[in-house]
């Protein structure tokens, strides 16, 4: 069984924050939302079904809990969390914590507006982040 690649794009756009079970967690590099990408630790995997039936089950209990703390963390109006795939293949998961303030509220935030990579705030993010998500 081939080892576990991280995409190259979702490698250069986000930073790690840590490895579940089964997922590596990532935030994005764009300060306009609260937004963690999700990659489950398997090879050659593109959509949900692929992954065994115990790794599905892990996958949703991921999801809650990542899903849970930034619920805590950020207090959004709506956590959008979806796997699309349509630009990079390998199956990832994106948690985002909307809030009405947010510059393209209610819209998706694919396609509008420019990414605003973190400046000095990166590091507390990742520490906040770092310090509250981690394996159950």
């Amino acid at each position: 069984m081939p080892s576990f690649l991280l995409d190259q794009t979702l490698k250069a756009d986000t930073f790690e924050i840590t490895k579940l079970d089964l997922c590596y967690i990532g935030l994005m590099n764009d300060k306009r939302y609260p937004w963690l990408i999700m990659v489950p630790m398997r090879s050659d995997i593109t959509e949900i079904i692929e992954l065994q039936p115990c790794d599905q089950i892990q996958l949703i209990k991921e999801i809650s809990n990542v899903s849970a703390h930034m619920k805590a963390l950020f207090k959004p109006h709506k956590l959008n969390i979806a796997a699309l795939g349509n630009v990079v293949r390998q199956l990832h998961i994106h948690v985002v914590a909307r809030h009405q303030e947010d510059s393209t509220w209610p819209q998706p935030i694919w396609g509008h507006g420019e990414n605003e990579p973190y400046g000095s705030e990166k590091e507390e993010t990742i520490n906040m982040l770092k310090s509250t998500i981690k394996k159950e």
